[in-house]
């Protein structure tokens, strides 16, 4: 796309293609080891807890030694597409008295 060899300045041809320079010169560096490292014992200890979400997992890892707050596990396990299951809200009907008499509860007082 950018060529250095082009008649056209870089800053020119970063310009027109609507995209900064920093961008162009940017390199990833990728996960560090102790990173990946956090990523299997999260990757193995949610293959038994899927219910496990940040919190827990960071609570887990504290537990068994390993020094990683909540905010980290949190990074690393969207970067792993690692989403817990839980139970999501009955909204399915409202709170009305036909309702809570099906489900044994008492009707809130008219």
């Amino acid at each position: 796309m950018v060529s250095r060899d082009h008649k056209l300045s870089v800053r020119r041809q970063c310009a027109l293609l609507t995209l900064s320079r920093s961008n162009l010169y940017y390199e990833p560096k990728g996960e560090s080891a102790e990173n990946l490292r956090f990523m299997e014992i999260i990757d193995k200890q949610f293959l038994e807890t899927p219910w496990y979400g940040s919190r827990q997992m960071a609570r887990h890892m504290k537990r068994y030694g390993h020094k990683c707050g909540r905010h980290r596990v949190r990074r690393l396990m969207r970067l792993m597409r690692l989403v817990p299951i839980y139970q999501e809200p009955n909204t399915r009907c409202p709170a009305t008295h036909a309702c809570m008499c099906e489900r044994g509860q008492e009707a809130p007082a008219a």
